[in-house]
């Protein structure tokens, strides 16, 4: 919905209505992603696009009608393999589309999170989409890091997506979560379409090695938008990186000084040189990341360890580094360290122990606390 924010904020603003058609779910290859949204003002103006041109008139018509008589609707289409191939697809697709009418009483929270969204602060707006009572049918949750606003009609309900909203905010995704009538996990009764206005979070892996690629591909995976880089260019070319959304350059140690990174960023040391790696995690010790990993052998380890102590890093400083980096599963192939690795970071984001399951007792997921004691899916 980012393209079309200027225009639906102006309307609301101006006191307003207007339908708004959302997509929340794509199967095969349907044109445009879930979130992506028409919009029809209060004269008729059409502004957005759900399908790139196949169905855009009959979403016009719907959410016209919907404007008027503010009761939601969702709506599935199916984009024939002509209407595809004339917006440029090989084959056909489907979507669903959420229609709503949206003002000021529909929708008080909408100017806080266009501006959260401007701002570039993380927000992701809940929106029951079926399985319940029609009067219920798009009710909203606004989600953030540390509030939350409205509701979703049961207390449950509200906690169960609270928890997961803040989990596909922190990866950047949208989509559809489903519930039992109570938020129940287990159930797929009701179905809430999460929209997360949030970058995706980073992951730096320094060291264009064939083990970077194998992480990069999984980090990709995970939702992360993923940098490599590297000093010499010979090795650090976008060919040997196909999964990094952007491959650098750059000493590393300068470039992690110069680069934007926050609490959510990820960073894989896999250099396993002095040279490099001494000079960057020196960098990378003195900033709020969420994970910070370096490879190596028990005696590189240990030499590094004791070159950054000399640089006046205590051991408590220290224990922030996952280092040698991963989960002992026994791995040994690239793609195997790799899985190592995210396993390491998904426990670091979670508080998880990397223990086996079935050695522990208690929930299943954990709240993020660390502690393991709120519930997670599978556990209402």
């Amino acid at each position: 919905m980012r393209d079309v924010l200027a225009d639906l904020d102006a309307w609301w603003r101006a006191g307003d209505t207007v339908g708004v058609g959302t997509v929340v779910g794509t199967w095969k290859s349907a044109p445009r992603p879930p979130g992506a949204s028409m919009l029809v003002g209060p004269d008729g103006t059409a502004v957005g696009s759900v399908s790139g041109g196949c169905v855009e008139g009959a979403v016009y018509e719907l959410a016209d009608a919907v404007r008027g008589s503010r009761q939601p609707v969702l709506q599935r289409y199916g984009v024939s393999d002509d209407d595809a191939f004339s917006v440029g697809l090989t084959c056909g697709g489907i979507i669903d589309v959420f229609v709503e009418a949206i003002d000021q009483q529909s929708f008080p929270e909408l100017g806080a999170v266009i501006a959260d969204v401007r701002a570039g602060r993380p927000v992701a707006v809940a929106t029951l989409i079926s399985g319940v009572p029609e009067q219920r049918t798009g009710a909203r949750l606004v989600v953030r890091p540390e509030t939350v606003e409205g509701s979703l009609g049961s207390a449950r309900l509200d906690d169960a997506v609270r928890d997961d909203a803040r989990g596909l905010l922190l990866q950047g995704s949208t989509g559809i979560l489903r519930y039992g009538p109570d938020g129940e996990r287990r159930g797929d009764d009701i179905a809430v379409f999460v929209a997360s206005y949030a970058p995706k979070p980073r992951m730096i892996v320094f060291g264009a090695i064939d083990f970077a690629a194998a992480v990069a591909r999984v980090g990709s995976f995970l939702g992360y938008r993923v940098t490599v880089c590297d000093a010499r260019p010979t090795f650090a070319t976008k060919k040997r990186f196909p999964d990094a959304d952007e491959v650098v350059v750059a000493w590393p140690h300068r470039y992690l000084a110069e680069t934007e990174v926050d609490e959510r960023t990820v960073v894989c040391v896999l250099t396993h040189d002095p040279k490099f790696d001494v000079p960057l995690l020196e960098v990378a010790l003195r900033l709020p990341l969420a994970y910070l990993g370096a490879m190596g052998s028990r005696r590189t380890n240990d030499d590094r360890t004791q070159r950054l102590k000399e640089l006046g890093f205590t051991d408590d400083e220290l224990a922030a580094l996952h280092a040698p980096i991963g989960l002992d599963v026994g791995a040994r192939t690239p793609e195997e360290t790799a899985v190592s690795i995210a396993a390491e970071i998904v426990a670091a984001r979670w508080g998880g122990s990397g223990a086996q399951l079935r050695r522990l007792a208690g929930p299943i997921h954990r709240d993020g606390s660390g502690d393991g004691s709120g519930d997670g899916p599978g556990d209402s």
